[in-house]
């Protein structure tokens, strides 16, 4: 294998496929970086046995061929080459010449022979999404996956897709998170759970554009296209929680409050909390929301008003809980619903279903 190509595109692209080798590995090929040496282009993969990356950027190809590099190795070398382009040659024992400029490195491969294959994913109707889109919505849900190994099932995300609609769920036990779309997607109705693991990896590759992502879904396994990336993931197997048994269909006290000023209150009152268990206290009552907090190292109180309707109820809650969700609403207000102290805190849109948390309260 013999290609010369562009240092910094081959350095952006080794760093971002980087982050699906396997890192400490029985298998020494997985702790790679496979380059694979095309008629004009070099093709770049990583794969852990879980999840894998692969793209493909422009090159010059003298010599086709394959071989694998320690990809830590590798991607500090080409971090730091000082020429705008650099040659890669391999020869028959997978030794390996690096040269860019004045600098030359002679680095030991292996054989191509022993990398495994990555899983084909075919599916039938493709699943379109804006890119930006997609990231904000797993941005808004994967901080409530488990990470408790009783339930693996539960420390991913469960796409929900079906005619126009894309919902995605994420529950660990003590809080839940859902936020749904309206996207252009006619074909049969899918429901499937991917690793938090694979989605931290789609949020890194997406871009804040109009960019689309097609996802592909077999029997076992995902495929996210996200411009010149291909992430591709085992699902995640196993019964789902029927999260939506656990949500009340009525409540007795609603509250619209302005976000801005909740998140401050939460944040103001839990700055005493050392203790994962303490939780913030509110009383809702006369058109106050009145928060406060008992520790060892002493007490808080702060207030604000809200437009409440219902009951006086005092309720106890996770303070860093309640805080994701509410920063992950992004909204100037939301509503809360409550029906009593031992019953769920929804935290809802003043308007819509685009994203419904779910807190679990703490004993008071």
């Amino acid at each position: 294998m013999k290609i010369v190509c562009d240092s910094a595109k081959l350095s952006k692209a080794c760093m971002n496929v980087q982050r699906t080798v396997s890192s400490k590995s029985t298998i020494p090929a997985i702790e790679g970086i496979l380059i694979s040496a095309l008629s004009d282009s070099i093709r770049l993969t990583g794969y852990d046995l879980e999840v894998g990356s692969e793209t493909y950027i422009a090159a010059e190809v003298e010599e086709n061929g394959n071989v694998i590099l320690n990809a830590r190795n590798l991607c500090d070398i080409l971090r730091m080459v000082p020429d705008d382009t650099v040659s890669i040659e391999s020869d028959d024992r997978n030794i390996c010449k690096i040269i860019s400029g004045e600098v030359q490195y002679s680095i030991i491969g292996t054989s191509a022979d022993e990398y495994p294959d990555i899983p084909e994913v075919s599916a039938g109707f493709p699943i379109v999404i804006n890119q930006a889109l997609l990231k904000d919505m797993i941005r808004k849900t994967i901080f409530s996956v488990s990470t408790s190994e009783r339930n693996p099932v539960h420390s991913g995300v469960r796409f929900e897709i079906s005619d126009g609609k894309i919902v995605l769920v994420a529950v660990d036990g003590a809080r839940l998170a859902v936020r749904r779309e309206d996207i252009d997607y006619s074909g049969d109705e899918v429901a499937f759970v991917v690793p938090a693991k694979t989605l931290g990896e789609v949020i890194k590759l997406s871009e804040d554009d109009e960019g689309f992502c097609s996802i592909s879904v077999g029997k076992r396994h995902i495929c996210f296209e996200i411009g010149e990336y291909r992430v591709i993931s085992r699902l995640l197997e196993g019964n789902f929680i029927d999260y939506k048994a656990a949500i009340p269909v009525t409540s007795s006290t609603k509250i619209k409050a302005g976000t801005k000023r909740l998140i401050e209150c939460v944040e103001r009152t839990s700055l005493i909390i050392t203790d994962r268990s303490s939780p913030v206290r509110c009383l809702i009552e006369n058109g106050v929301l009145k928060f406060s907090s008992v520790t060892s190292i002493g007490t808080a109180n702060d207030k604000m008003p809200a437009e409440i309707e219902g009951g006086n109820i005092e309720i106890g809650f996770n303070s860093k809980f309640v805080l994701d969700a509410l920063k992950a609403t992004e909204s100037d207000e939301v509503r809360l619903e409550l029906n009593s102290s031992s019953q769920p805190i929804l935290i809802l849109p003043t308007e819509g279903d685009k994203f419904l948390f779910l807190v679990l309260p703490v004993r008071i």
